[in-house]
């Protein structure tokens, strides 16, 4: 697992790494034409702005002989918020994601199909001339609104709720700032707490806290890559890798959180989205044929609706 992971990570960055490459000769072949460009583009304090999407899929059958859902309606929604500052030495980077989506069919119901809230705040202090290199504290925090369920056989098995689980990140490392699209987070020194809030997962011990605890802390090294870029005319990519190891317990398997966002516009209102995430964690054992066994957990969207960027305003 642990040499998955290393592969995964160098395969992530070399991805990111390329994509700039495309975009400096891009503007390399452009260097003869007149390019309109903010005024204020390399002199701004803070920055703030975001990104608000929502898509819609339905579809119905009748007298289809192959078979399927009679109705299907599938709603789901993103919500970014960004906050940038930078003074002097100073950097301070805060971000706001926000995931819900629903589904209903006429066999199995309604149910969600996506709930995600996660917040990211990181502060940096420049120590060298190129403006690339920052000694960095972070504090994350990420879980989830409603309910949960785990299906079998298509019996709803209670699995999540509000703050169960909800997972607090404080860490001291350095921070390498390559871009304004690229930032790659190494940290020796990270605490993490695992919060289970609802009685009847604490009391199963569910998402490796103590059964009857509603809490447990790690200490371990984490590492974070932020790229956000514009990729082609039109696509625009937004992506994080998170990595845990727990020196105290199978410092081996290596915890990991990815979220992919792709977005094409299609004109001024609508565009496709495509969205996939991929969490591996040693201490959630819900799969397997006993449902005592870790898993890669992975989940994909993909719609066309409305997209619209907020507008971003600097100071």
């Amino acid at each position: 697992m642990k040499k998955w992971m290393f592969w995964m990570l160098m395969l992530y960055c070399s991805s990111a790494v390329f994509s700039q490459d495309i975009v400096v000769n891009k503007l390399r072949s452009e260097t003869s034409r007149t390019i309109k460009k903010e005024a204020d583009t390399s002199t701004w304090i803070w920055k703030k702005g975001g990104l608000l999407s929502a898509n819609l899929a339905q579809g119905s059958l009748s007298n289809w002989a192959a078979g399927g859902d009679n109705f299907s309606l599938a709603v789901s929604s993103y919500f970014n918020f960004f906050y940038f500052y930078r003074k002097n030495r100073h950097s301070w980077d805060n971000n706001f994601d926000m995931n819900l989506g629903y589904v209903q069919t006429t066999s199995l119901g309604g149910r969600k199909n996506d709930d995600r809230f996660d917040f990211l705040s990181k502060y940096g202090y420049k120590m060298d001339s190129t403006g690339k290199i920052f000694l960095s504290s972070l504090f994350n925090f990420r879980s989830q609104w409603f309910d949960g369920y785990t299906f079998s056989g298509g019996v709803p098995s209670f699995s999540s709720s509000f703050l169960s689980p909800a997972y607090i990140i404080l860490s001291v490392g350095f921070d390498y700032k390559s871009s304004d699209k690229l930032s790659v987070f190494v940290s020796p020194l990270t605490s993490r707490w695992t919060i289970v809030a609802n009685n009847k997962l604490s009391t199963l011990g569910k998402y490796g806290v103590p059964a009857g605890k509603t809490s447990i802390n790690e200490i371990g090294t984490f590492a974070t890559v932020n790229y956000n870029n514009t990729i082609a005319k039109n696509v625009t990519y937004k992506g994080r890798l998170d990595m845990f190891s727990n020196y105290n317990n199978s410092a081996q398997n290596i915890d990991f959180f990815m979220t992919n966002l792709f977005s094409f516009k299609i004109n001024k209102f609508f565009s496709a989205t495509y969205s996939l995430d991929l969490i591996y964690d040693d201490d959630v054992r819900l799969f397997g044929p006993n449902k005592t066994s870790p898993g890669l957990q992975t989940k994909s969207l993909i719609g066309i609706g409305f997209l619209r960027p907020l507008n971003v305003k600097k100071g």
